[in-house]
């Protein structure tokens, strides 16, 4: 294996699958049907496309990045552009599902082609999909079939507004129902916050800082278990402040305890706390305070 079949475009993507050409350069959907092509041998697969698809009462599963998932039902997977997926065997399909596959050019001068990077789920890590419940499965798929009746129909000068539109509230709906699971985990979201509380905490209290430089979103996601974009928008939904926010404060109240408590110099403390630039670090506490690091120090 280890090679990597790219699909640069919706009609490649329709070959790969056993499908006649699409009737939209830019966009398609499909329901799972029993002519669908689900044998990849194991290839790793990768895109120029986002990928949206119900997997409804589905056995089977791949691997995403460091992690496998196994279907569950009425899960609702995200995939942007350029990540890789393994499949690890020929799913079984009841052709309940539905997927939507859609080039990055089709929003490109729209409003949700700027929005798209707000919706962070398309960065999460495929165990940690969206899972349905039944109404919300029908209200998802009323949107996507609206989607799917206008690529099938006589385009007009409202075609593509139409088809945007849809596809805007899919993602709409989605960020919605990902913020429910988010509540109803609220226990299992608090117990994530002591977790993360301390790794970083002992992070610093360990100097790693030092050797490793301030931690990314992504180291703090891996120590979780979880992708890092995952674990900011948990962040944020528990605290009202994402995870680079978290850090900051970390770092602003150690960089007020040594320069309350030490003589050593601006560079240092910056230094200390992992900064490769000190003017980084003053131009970050300084927004955060409302002064530099020398005012601080000389105010107390």
């Amino acid at each position: 294996m280890g090679e990597i079949y790219h699909i640069k475009s919706i009609t490649e993507a329709h070959q790969l699958l056993g499908f006649e050409s699409p009737k939209h350069p830019l966009i398609s959907v499909f329901r799972h049907t029993k002519q669908m092509n689900t044998d990849f041998n194991d290839m790793k697969l990768s895109s120029n496309l986002f990928y949206i698809a119900l997997k409804d009462k589905i056995s089977g599963g791949f691997k995403y990045g460091r992690n496998t998932y196994d279907f569950q039902e009425g899960t609702l997977i995200f995939v942007a552009p350029n990540q890789i997926l393994t499949p690890e065997e020929s799913p079984v399909l009841d052709f309940e599902g539905w997927s939507i596959l859609f080039h990055p050019d089709l929003i490109r001068n729209s409003e949700l082609g700027n929005a798209i990077k707000n919706y962070s789920f398309f960065n999460y890590e495929v165990k940690e999909a969206l899972h349905l419940s039944n109404k919300e499965k029908q209200g998802l798929t009323d949107c996507v079939y609206k989607i799917e009746n206008e690529i099938n129909q006589n385009m007009d000068k409202h075609s593509q507004k139409l088809i945007i539109h849809n596809l805007e509230s899919v993602l709409k709906y989605s960020s919605r129902f990902y913020d429910r699971q988010f509540y109803t985990r609220a226990n299992l979201s608090k117990d994530y916050l002591s977790k993360f509380e301390a790794f970083i905490k002992g992070y610093f209290d360990n100097n790693n800082q030092l050797e490793k430089g301030i931690p990314t979103v992504k180291q703090c996601g891996i120590e979780m278990n979880m992708s890092g974009h995952y674990l900011s928008d948990l962040l944020k939904n528990e605290t009202g402040k994402s995870l680079i926010e978290h850090l900051h404060l970390q770092l602003i109240d150690r960089a007020k305890n040594s320069l309350l408590n030490t003589n050593v110099s601006v560079s240092q403390v910056a230094y200390s706390l992992g900064f490769e630039y000190p003017q980084y670090f003053s131009k970050l506490f300084k927004s955060k305070t409302g002064m530099s690091p020398s005012e601080y120090r000389n105010l107390n």
